[in-house]
């Protein structure tokens, strides 16, 4: 079945994401993504094949264009958002990244921690020089993050896992979408991103992760993906940094 059959009788689009960069539009029962970088959906593709968790499947591509079937369920929560899902259903998104981060490592060898130290150094410079933050609580977040730039044993990780990009239906993962930033990296990093703004269910996720993790070292991690993420999502048109739940989280870290 080609893109045309498949894109026949629809008559509504719904834009999930649209930026400069990437968007995601609903059509239909599925999800078409479109990507300025065609390395990333090189990535994307590659990373579904080898991970061992539930992920989309691949209806078509085209260059620099996929196209991937709508999971079942919902999204396990979304950042600023209460989650309704069930503790157990957070549990076993934990046991899922557990299982991805037991597999082999993927060929791109991730970001390094000069990487991420230069990052933070010119996002905490952004953030003071634009009065986005007092600086006392981007100097305060800066300590914490930068105690998570420590050598770590790489793993695969998704890169990217947001508490919206893993779907599920009652306590089970149906599946985790947005691979295209997977790499090899620190398994702090993912379990970091998948419970930012939802510190209630870290305790769910690492229960399900089924090891002894480092919470402080997940905290310094909330503390570096904000203060690197606010200028980009402010230039990219989210709003007001004002508004933004990372800046919220900021505010809130001891």
């Amino acid at each position: 079945m080609g893109s045309s059959d498949i894109m026949a009788g629809v008559h509504e689009v719904e834009v999930v994401v649209a930026h400069s960069e990437r968007a995601t539009v609903r059509v239909g029962d599925m999800f078409v993504k479109i990507d300025a970088d065609q390395g990333r959906t090189d990535v994307e593709v590659e990373a579904m094949a080898m991970a061992p968790v539930p992920t989309p499947e691949i209806l078509w591509r085209k260059p620099h264009v996929l196209a991937l079937a709508a999971l079942p369920g919902r999204a396990l929560g979304r950042l600023g958002e209460p989650s309704t899902a069930t503790p157990a259903a957070w549990a076993a998104a934990g046991s899922a990244v557990r299982m991805l981060h037991h597999a082999p490592l993927p060929p791109w060898p991730g970001r390094s921690v000069d990487w991420f130290a230069s990052r933070l150094d010119e996002e905490c410079a952004w953030l003071i020089a634009n009065d986005v933050l007092p600086a006392e609580v981007v100097t305060r977040n800066r300590r914490l993050a930068e105690t998570a730039l420590r050598p770590w044993t790489p793993v695969f990780i998704h890169g990217d896992l947001q508490v919206d990009h893993v779907f599920v239906a009652g306590d089970e993962v149906t599946g985790i979408v947005d691979w295209s930033e997977a790499s090899q990296g620190d398994a702090l990093f993912d379990l970091a991103i998948l419970t930012l703004g939802h510190p209630e269910h870290l305790g769910d996720v690492v229960a399900g992760y089924g090891t002894d993790v480092d919470h402080d070292l997940i905290r310094a991690w909330w503390s570096l993906r904000c203060l690197t993420n606010v200028r980009w999502l402010a230039e990219h048109g989210y709003g007001s940094p004002d508004t933004f739940p990372e800046v919220a989280v900021l505010r809130s870290q001891p």
